[in-house]
């Protein structure tokens, strides 16, 4: 991993990727590429008057300020650091910075805190998610030591989505990472075991990854429903960060589709991954 991008609107939140971003860059020898979309209307831009040219320039100017109160933490200390500042109103630009400065990963905060529904699903965060070809990061809380040692990665073993997994195992196949497979069983979609497991096994077949290992540790674990499955085995699991692949014609609404009983979803903190198909 070389370069990291960070969106950021110098909310807490923000300041909470940007510190993950910072761990991360320091464990990799990565960069970091800080954006801020300031999404000023194409009139104060492009006018020839003077009154629309300054208040544009001031706008330019108050954003570099707020840059440089923003990055002057002591997290920062050894990372190297470039900023960019875009003149971008939709979150799915981001895809096209990222792809501009060769960025390996996005880090963005999230104010969602209680369910994954509420973190992405219409929000600007699921507009990044849908549209970035490379991995997204979700950061919901503030973690001064961040770290990627077990992770779970989520899947209904569908075939449609050997493209992120295999993308999730080379990202984290060459770090000490605990890389832990999750089937979560529900009433709506029930399987037996040996479905389940027939399911796992041309799964990993077709993806061409050749780990025994992996196959052997899958865990099928029983809910209600897949997001409280997934809850429920990371809370168990102690996950450091939970990865899905999702649809980027559809975002996350389409994997978390089901009905969620609202007394069932339990509140939590960990960083959320995704993976694009």
């Amino acid at each position: 991993m070389k370069k990291i991008l960070v969106p950021i609107d110098f909310s807490e939140h923000s300041e909470y990727a940007l510190e993950v971003a910072a761990t991360l860059a320091k464990k990799t020898n990565a960069s970091l590429v800080v954006l801020h979309m300031m999404g000023l209307s194409e009139a104060v831009l492009t006018k020839d008057e003077s009154k629309e040219m300054f208040e544009a320039i001031y706008y330019m100017k108050l954003a570099e300020k707020r840059f440089n109160e923003f990055l002057d933490k002591d997290f920062l200390e050894g990372v190297t650091v470039e900023t960019t500042i875009q003149n971008y109103k939709e979150f799915h630009e981001i895809n096209s910075v990222a792809h501009s400065f060769n960025a390996n990963l996005i880090v963005m905060g999230s104010h969602g805190a209680s369910g994954y529904k509420e973190v992405f699903v219409g929000s600007n965060t699921e507009k990044v998610v849908r549209n970035a070809e490379v991995p997204v990061l979700v950061v919901k809380s503030r973690s001064s030591s961040f770290k990627m040692e077990k992770i779970v990665f989520a899947c209904d073993f569908n075939t449609d989505y050997i493209t992120p997994f295999k993308k999730a195992w080379n990202f984290f196949k060459d770090s000490e990472t605990e890389f832990q497979l999750l089937y979560v069983n529900t009433p709506e979609r029930f399987l037996a075991s040996e479905e389940m497991e027939e399911k796992a096994k041309h799964f990993m077949d077709v993806s061409g990854i050749n780990s025994s290992e992996t196959f052997e540790n899958i865990v099928y674990y029983c809910d209600y429903n897949l997001e409280r499955g997934i809850y429920g085995f990371s809370d168990t699991f102690d996950a450091d960060l939970i990865v899905i692949p999702t649809h980027g014609r559809r975002g996350l609404a389409h994997f978390f589709s089901e009905n969620v009983g609202e007394a069932l979803v339990n509140h939590s903190d960990r960083p959320i991954m995704t993976f694009k198909v």
